[in-house]
């Protein structure tokens, strides 16, 4: 499974370092380099919500192993791609792939370790993180000596090959059969919105902020900062190798420590980073501040999937978990058409990412009233109780 998260991963995130030779092949403008890569991540939020129901009729390693062949496909069909209309597309199943990838795993993990919920997904998350790491260099590896239609090749032929070993394995593999009462999607958004709806609050608008940040990342540090391309690409590489120890790290402690204060504490910090990285000057200091941002960011996911997929029953595991990310997905999907719309419109992209950090400020706020009001769904954890091993 961690091979397959690595491929399916690394089909949403490869979009923003080929931005640049995209938009040279195809003259495309800002806005519609964002909304390539927007399709890619709408992709993966749009079969969310109806995968969450196939999963009450289907087991979750098969609606895995479906995942591996659509993105075979969707790789495959990029190869050929002649127009922008094409890209999109192909971005936009590609990003099917992960999403509906992501709402059979997350939970089959959970049941394959009920008893180190945590620490699986941050490991599960640690290998879809080292996707990140590797898209930069691996695209500017490819393009040294060939074109950005050799990448999609790549990663068709790879996540060929991925997926069969997955079959194979499953087949010797006693599935767990804890998400066998999960059939009703309908009753699970009944009985379990408040945690749904708090998932959405922290991640969806995180997500978008996030998603418009590190698409348009390598754009903004070369246009505003004085950074050449090069040394953009690198960064964004810092951006997500400083994910892989938050993923490994966080998912651990998240296992420890309540969840909301976590979840909270690790918002706060993303918001002063935001704000950090617009300010900073100079190329050690924005080097500095995109370390910190990116182990940041990364922290949250292992932080919120722990608190969701611990906290949810097992007759509801599955459905709810589609709602929350499907919701969510929609919401962090948006970010990258927003920025390159905002851009084109004549705002700079310090502004846009100062306004952004204005609304988290917001958001972050009434999450901490209505904690403190004891208005938010505390998830199942029990904090005097040390989880792990």
């Amino acid at each position: 499974m961690c091979s397959v998260v690595f491929l399916v991963n690394l089909a949403r995130v490869v979009f923003a370092p080929l931005l640049e030779p995209l938009s040279a092949a195809f003259a495309l403008t800002e806005s519609t380099a964002g909304l390539i890569a927007t399709l890619a991540w709408l992709g993966s939020a749009t079969p969310r919500i109806p995968t969450g129901y196939l999963l009450t009729r289907v087991d979750r390693h098969r609606v895995v192993l479906g995942t591996g062949a659509v993105l075979t496909g969707a790789s495959g069909f990029m190869t050929v791609a002649d127009s922008p209309v094409m890209l999109g597309l192909g971005a936009f199943l590609m990003g099917v792939a992960s999403g509906a990838y992501f709402i059979a795993a997350n939970p089959l993990i959970t049941e394959l370790y009920p008893e180190r919920v945590g620490r699986t997904l941050g490991i599960h998350g640690t290998a879809s993180q080292v996707a990140a790491v590797v898209a930069p260099l691996f695209v500017g590896a490819v393009l040294v000596a060939a074109t950005w239609r050799e990448v999609f090749t790549i990663i068709a032929v790879v996540a060929a090959g991925a997926t069969a070993v997955f079959y194979w394995t499953a087949r010797k593999t006693e599935m767990p059969n804890a998400g066998t009462e999960d059939r009703d999607l309908l009753s699970a958004a009944r009985k379990q919105w408040p945690i749904i709806l708090s998932g959405i609050a922290i991640l969806g608008a995180t997500g978008f902020v996030w998603n418009g940040l590190f698409n348009f990342y390598v754009k903004y540090v070369t246009a505003t900062k004085a950074v050449d391309p090069g040394t953009a690409n690198t960064l964004l590489t810092v951006v997500f190798a400083a994910g892989v120890p938050a993923f490994w790290i966080t998912g651990r402690l998240a296992d420890r420590v309540p969840h909301v204060p976590l979840m909270l504490t690790i918002l706060g910090g993303f918001v002063a980073c935001l704000f950090a990285l617009t300010a900073a000057q100079g190329l050690v200091a924005i080097a500095v501040v995109t370390a910190v941002l990116g182990y940041v960011v990364h922290s949250l996911f292992p932080a919120l999937d722990t608190y969701l997929l611990d906290s949810l029953p097992d007759q509801n595991r599955a459905s709810a978990y589609s709602l929350y990310s499907g919701s969510m997905m929609i919401v962090q999907a948006t970010g990258s058409v927003a920025v390159g719309s905002l851009v084109d419109a004549g705002f700079g992209y310090d502004t846009v990412f100062r306004t952004f950090g204005g609304g988290l400020v917001a958001i972050l706020l009434v999450l901490v009233v209505l904690w403190s009001a004891d208005r938010l769904p505390t998830g199942g954890q029990d904090p005097t109780v040390i989880r792990g091993d």
